[in-house]
């Protein structure tokens, strides 16, 4: 397995490839959710690979010069709990130190806490954010 940065059209794709897998199908998301305004040619992507499959992924953009949104980290189901989205969110925050970002935000579903939480994310409970397919919580971490 590899954990790579999606700099070409092919590695964009991968990411693409498991969120449609991992969300859109599962969760039943229409893709105009799924993909949205942060989703752009300046976006940066994380993706995993086994072999040749992608099998997880990770967004990261700016939300202004110090801080940068981690977002859409998805597995696919049959290789969770393996310790893939913890590299993989580890090669964000990697990423994201060397552009010149301080802090990393993620915002999280209320189960996926623990998580983010054993990678030294702190919890803010009083910014509960409503989506249209989950309730999420902002999370922090100075990088």
């Amino acid at each position: 397995m590899e954990i790579l940065r999606a700099t070409t059209t092919a590695g964009r794709a991968g990411a693409y490839y498991v969120r449609i897998q991992a969300m859109a199908r599962k969760h039943q998301i229409p893709l105009e959710v799924e993909f949205d305004e942060h989703d752009t040619s300046d976006t940066k992507y994380i993706v995993a690979i086994d072999n040749y499959l992608p099998i997880a992924t990770c967004r990261l953009y700016a939300i202004d010069d110090a801080k940068v949104m981690l977002g859409r980290i998805v597995v696919l189901p049959e290789y969770r709990h393996q310790g893939i989205g913890t590299l993989v969110v580890k090669e964000a925050e990697t990423w994201a130190r060397e552009l010149g970002f301080t802090t990393s935000v993620v915002e999280s579903r209320d189960n996926k806490i623990p998580f983010y939480e054993s990678m030294g994310y702190v919890a803010d409970m009083e910014q509960k954010i409503e989506g249209e397919t989950f309730t999420c919580f902002r999370m922090e971490k100075n990088l």
